[in-house]
């Protein structure tokens, strides 16, 4: 890889870190199910775009695309059945906060 090429992708690589942070905090310091996966899913996010830039710059772009496309469908996956969870929950204690589930006995 030249230096022409990486002069180019480090505004990428500091977007990509800017977004990890926001997903890592809304997910982290929430107390609500939903904001948690929302953060989850922008953490997602930037680790899709981690490999997408991490492909283009080292010229194996296809292999990106592939991991990319099931990074994609196994994240829907996760979230799907991580919203049937929260919305059992929701439904059956009538609450998304997470101090409110911590008292639960199992």
């Amino acid at each position: 890889m030249n230096t022409l090429a990486l002069t180019m992708i480090w505004p990428f690589f500091i977007c990509i870190i800017l977004v990890a942070i926001i997903g890592l905090y809304c997910l982290l310091f929430t107390f609500n199910l939903i904001r948690a996966l929302i953060g989850f899913e922008i953490l997602m996010k930037a680790v899709t775009l981690l490999i997408i830039v991490a492909g283009y710059a080292s010229g194996q772009s296809a292999l990106a695309q592939s991991l990319v496309i099931t990074l994609i469908v196994i994240e829907v996956v996760l979230v799907t059945v991580a919203m049937g969870i929260v919305l059992g929950l929701h439904k059956h204690y009538k609450s998304l906060d997470v101090r409110n589930l911590r008292n639960l006995k199992g």
